[in-house]
């Protein structure tokens, strides 16, 4: 397969890419000063896309709440036993994730780095799915649900997510709910599973110490070609409104906990520069050293610790939001609105998108040191249409302007608090 470089003249850093004759986009990412290798495995399959239609098909098919991570937890298992207890003999440490539009296999090693790969490359491309196995794993993800019910970061965040998005998938549990995973069988695992684990809906990234041609070497034994099928995702038309401003729950924590955020127009794609805006606009309102963050100390309405800000978007959805515990989440939702208000009738100042613009660059700088962080990075964007190297650049050229456009989408009309509350 022929391998491209792509290089960063801002930070010396580049990787290799390429099409493997399976269909597989390969990102290979050497950093030879480093102690580990992480390697991800990932297929653009989350949590939403539960209705879609093939490119060979007529019609778009509906599947259960839950299944994609259901499919993370069986792919774990085949006919010849568990892949954990493979990558024990290797010594690297592996594990899984379903997000809302991914999921992704992982693991990290110091040793037996092509071992280790040829495990990840085999399970995952290996379903075995029974009535027996699947009806066991319905008990095992049925008690995590309802552990989940329980944690007040799972269930605050969530619920923001119901108050704000009226149809979209987006505001239902990833792990589906107890009685969504009971309508599984191994035929929507196998249907769902040959629609999204096909090579050419998939990416394998590497980051750290490895041979390049040993890892394309691995590749050739272990890939086995899929048909060239394209998927599209199908989602209910979501209105530009919240379903309503406030929601709240009672469960056993010493604080309340809060959300608090806007509700952002998703209808385009985000670019680079578009993350990069969002990002600095963020720091600039919501940083340890941003007013608004010493007035929520200084006021005793949010915990340094706990506090955290973030944007949270993708296909159909997108939202900035706050969150943490706090002694009086309205009050401090209060005081996050009523700065948001004063910035845009003030306007940003420019030593504060310098500061902001400054921090985030270094902060990026400062994570292309890290094997894991690259990893995820590369594959995130990958899956999102975007490149890594063109954000850090985005980040470098960014404009006021850019930073305050992004200040002026944030609506209170649109704006909801999610609380949860002690027992």
């Amino acid at each position: 397969m022929e391998l491209k470089r792509v290089e960063s003249a801002r930070t010396g850093d580049f990787y290799y890419k390429g099409r493997h004759p399976s269909g597989l986009d390969i990102y290979l990412y050497p950093k030879e000063n480093g102690r580990s290798t992480r390697a991800v495995f990932g297929t653009k399959y989350g949590s939403i896309d539960n209705c879609f239609q093939r490119s060979d098909e007529a019609s778009a098919e509906t599947f259960p709440e839950g299944i994609a991570h259901y499919l993370e937890h069986k792919l774990f298992e085949s006919e010849d036993g568990d892949a954990f207890a493979r990558y024990a003999e290797t010594g690297a440490n592996a594990n899984a994730f379903t997000g809302f539009e991914s999921t992704c296999y992982v693991f990290s090693c110091t040793d037996r780095l092509y071992d280790s790969l040829r495990i990840l490359l085999d399970f995952v491309q290996s379903p075995y799915f029974t009535e027996e196995t699947v009806a066991k794993e319905q008990g095992i993800i049925g008690q995590e649900i309802k552990m989940y019910e329980d944690l007040p970061g799972w269930r605050v965040f969530f619920n923001y997510l119901q108050a704000m998005y009226h149809s979209h998938p987006v505001r239902k549990d990833a792990a589906g709910t107890i009685e969504s995973i009971a309508e599984i069988t191994p035929e929507h695992l196998y249907r769902c599973y040959n629609t999204f684990y096909n090579l050419n809906n998939m990416a394998l990234v590497l980051s750290g110490k490895f041979d390049v041609d040993k890892v394309i070497t691995v590749c050739d034994e272990m890939l086995k070609p899929s048909p060239l099928i394209s998927v599209k995702r199908v989602f209910p038309k979501e209105p530009d409104t919240v379903v309503r401003p406030f929601i709240e729950q009672k469960l056993s924590v010493a604080m309340p906990v809060f959300q608090f955020g806007y509700k952002e127009d998703a209808k385009k794609p985000r670019k680079e520069t578009d993350m990069a805006a969002m990002s600095a606009l963020l720091a600039i309102l919501a940083s340890d050293a941003s007013p608004m963050f010493r007035k929520l100390l200084d006021g005793g309405l949010i915990n340094e610790a706990s506090f955290s800000r973030d944007y949270f978007e993708g296909s159909g959805y997108a939202t900035v939001m706050f969150g943490g515990e706090s002694r009086d989440p309205e009050a401090a939702a209060e005081l996050i609105r009523s700065e948001v208000a004063r910035l845009q009738k003030e306007g940003i100042t420019e030593e504060d998108f310098r500061w902001a613009k400054r921090s985030l660059y270094g902060e990026s700088i400062s994570a292309l040191n890290h094997a894991a962080g690259i990893a995820s990075w590369v594959i995130d964007f990958a899956f999102k249409g975007m490149e890594l190297f063109t954000y850090i650049d985005a980040l470098a050229g960014l404009t006021l302007p850019q930073v305050r456009q992004k200040l002026e989408t944030l609506r209170d009309d649109r704006s909801v608090l999610s609380v949860i509350w002690p027992i």
